[in-house]
């Protein structure tokens, strides 16, 4: 329970770092509570998903990541965050990612974010 909790944090500051560095990716509220509930339940939504959906994408997409040695390790990650923005968006969250691009470009920030948290953070069940 305590690696689950560690780890959602860590997304959690991964996306406040992406929403720091990039105008395009938004997150809005009333109050500084209001985004921090948001981002943790942000964070919650962004764990899901890669637990459950990317797994099924990296497989389908093996000969893809084999060809480019990797890196289209990128666009799954930007497709990811771009599923975490509709869900959010459906589940009335004020979490939005405008455009492909900036997908790729915010997967690859949480995705260094999160490492670096994640290396910091206990890492204790």
């Amino acid at each position: 329970m305590m690696n689950f909790l560690v780890k959602t944090i860590a997304n959690a500051g991964a996306l406040a770092v992406a929403v720091w560095l990039l105008a395009d990716i938004t997150l809005t509220g009333d109050s500084t509570g209001k985004e921090i509930g948001t981002l943790i339940l942000v964070a919650l939504i962004f764990g899901l998903v890669n637990f459950l959906v990317k797994p099924v994408v990296k497989l389908l997409s093996l000969p893809l990541l084999i060809l480019t040695l990797g890196l289209f390790t990128l666009v799954v990650n930007a497709l990811m965050l771009l599923l975490t923005s509709w869900l959010a968006d459906k589940l009335d969250l004020s979490f939005h990612v405008e455009g492909f691009w900036t997908a790729v470009l915010g997967g690859l920030i949480i995705s260094v974010v999160s490492w670096a948290l994640n290396v910091v953070l206990p890492d204790k069940d």
